[in-house]
């Protein structure tokens, strides 16, 4: 007697709206998962949308994006495009019944935010966001640490993205408060907030006191080939750097620092650090985002003695994972997609509402 042949699942049929660098990188990775068959992509420009679409064989592609999410065959879709967009895209595909997986910030407030996890929870399908630094290999090995209680209870804790030169685009809709809904701390410090607040699990965040400043974009510094070329679109209305003091429930505190331009040395700087009751931990990630994994130490004694050390850590996978992640949430149907419906990023985008807040009225923020 032959066993009954199981049926293989239907494939999950996807698009990508946005074709810049991110959005080229939800394309790359859904290429790689098998029972994944992209089917449309959206972008404006349109001999890169062409060429897009003949690398990965994609049947359609459109100019806009609306005429997308109406593609009668999707089941998800990725929303890589500039922040002003997320939220009636997103809310759009939602309401549509297609599953979303959006680029950070979750949008351009709190109050964007919260008009998408309401569409998420009415159609009962998944909205999750690309925290991919919190799939670096390092920051995932410093987690496993702290998780197995070798630091003991952390009470302080300072983390970091800066660069020398990396204003993204001067000009153009980044510097744009009505398009970005902020510059580094809205751009970069919600990446430097989650891990943060992931590799500490999850602490309820009190209340928060922030400064930001615009020192040398507003002079057109800061800038950098690097990410983009200029652009003269839009005056310089955004900070150019940000820090924030976080009070923890518990007792702990978090320092957060975001800056897109200073003086300061060449390299960028991804970094975390840590005191616990029982050690400390110190990341420095230079040259970071393109260094694959930084130099990670861990502070502690044994016998009385000195017992630092250096773990190794793997290079971590990004948004390969990012997507992977979201894929595996979709299959995993009805049963788990109420646990993903943006709530975790919504929080990350009322920290930095209170953020700016506490910036312009010069005060701490309760939240």
């Amino acid at each position: 007697m032959n066993p009954e042949k199981s049926e293989a699942p239907a494939p999950l049929k996807v698009g990508v709206v946005g074709i810049g660098w991110a959005g080229q990188q939800h394309l790359k990775a859904y290429s790689t998962i098998p029972g994944i068959e992209i089917v449309a992509v959206a972008g404006m420009e349109e001999e890169l949308l062409l060429a897009l679409q003949a690398e990965y064989a994609i049947p359609h592609a459109f100019l806009r994006w609306e005429d997308m999410i109406g593609h009668q065959e999707l089941n998800a879709i990725s929303v890589a495009v500039p922040t002003f967009l997320h939220a009636p895209i997103a809310v759009a595909a939602l309401e549509r019944g297609l599953h979303v997986l959006s680029e950070k910030p979750l949008a351009r407030t709190a109050e964007e935010g919260r008009t998408m996890v309401a569409a998420a929870r009415k159609a009962g399908r998944v909205l999750d966001v690309a925290f991919n630094h919190r799939r670096r290999g390092d920051i995932q090995k410093l987690k496993s640490i702290i998780d197995a209680g070798e630091l003991g209870r952390p009470y302080y804790a300072k983390a970091s993205w800066l660069r020398r030169t990396g204003i993204p685009r001067l000009g153009s809709w980044f510097t744009n408060p009505e398009l970005s809904g902020g510059g580094p701390m809205a751009d970069i410090g919600v990446h430097v907030l989650d891990y943060a607040l992931h590799l500490l699990g999850e602490p309820k965040v009190l209340s928060v006191s922030a400064t930001v400043h615009a020192e040398l974009g507003p002079k057109g510094r800061g800038g950098s080939a690097r990410f983009s070329p200029m652009s003269a679109e839009h005056a310089f209305e955004v900070e150019d750097f940000a820090s924030a003091f976080l009070r923890l429930e518990g007792g702990a505190t978090l320092l957060i620092e975001a800056g897109w331009a200073s003086y300061r040395e060449t390299d960028d700087l991804i970094g975390f650090m840590v005191y616990g009751t029982d050690g400390g931990a110190e990341l420095k990630a230079k040259g970071s985002p393109s260094a694959p994994v930084g130099e990670l130490t861990i502070f502690t004694d044994r016998n009385g003695e000195n017992a630092d050390y250096m773990p190794e850590a793997q290079p971590g996978r990004g948004h390969q994972a990012v997507v992977e992640d979201f894929v595996q949430i979709v299959r995993g149907g009805e049963s788990v997609w109420g646990d993903h419906d943006g709530s975790l990023a919504l929080g990350r985008a009322e920290i930095i509402d209170a953020c700016y807040l506490s910036a312009r009225e010069a005060k701490e923020v309760q939240l």
